[in-house]
């Protein structure tokens, strides 16, 4: 058998589809095969052609009153299955989201962990303040990669961002270091 990369096979249909000859390249020998059953390969034929790649059928036109020919092809099996590539894109893009997930958590639980032995202490003074509100820019700033690389939603984003900012407020409100203004009645 040949090494070739691409094997050829041709079909020869005369008219009415009676009879259907096999022309193989390698030893140019014909074999007819009923019309009445499926297409199939005589067994005088390497099974070893045709179940190592993919066979494909076109027609060649050719002048009118002449017969028909099919042309077959082997060639060498596909590349791998797209759905196996797509399964493992998907299983990068789980692994980097849950890394980025998981920062996201860890930075949101320093601050809340910070917010709350600040809020405890009794003797607090207002300075102490920024070195929560440096943990929370560095938490927003994880938060919005996230976001922006499409880990997380922004609507969920913006909600944990949220939490932290108020969280925040009520230990300021607490210590008395900040005095949310009166709400004005509308008349």
């Amino acid at each position: 058998m040949a090494s070739a990369a691409v094997n050829c096979c041709c079909f020869s249909l005369q008219s009415k589809l009676k009879t259907l000859s096999l022309q193989n390249n390698f030893n140019s020998s014909s074999y007819a095969l009923n019309p009445n059953s499926s297409l199939c390969f005589s067994n005088n034929l390497s099974h070893n052609l045709f179940c190592k790649g993919n066979l494909s059928f076109s027609t060649m036109k050719q002048k009118p009153n002449h017969r028909a020919v099919v042309v077959c092809e082997v060639a060498p099996k596909k590349k791998a299955d797209s759905a196996a590539k797509r399964a493992r894109q998907a299983e990068k893009r789980r692994i980097y989201n849950q890394a980025k997930k998981s920062e996201v958590k860890t930075r949101m639980k320093k601050v809340l962990e910070a917010l709350d032995v600040l809020r405890k202490k009794a003797d607090a003074e207002a300075e102490e303040i920024f070195s929560v509100e440096k943990l929370i820019a560095e938490a927003y700033s994880v938060i919005d990669k996230a976001v922006k690389v499409g880990t997380l939603h922004r609507n969920t984003g913006a909600r944990r961002k949220s939490r932290l900012a108020r969280r925040k407020k009520t230990v300021e409100i607490h210590h008395g270091w900040y005095a949310p203004a009166p709400a004005e009645n509308a008349a």
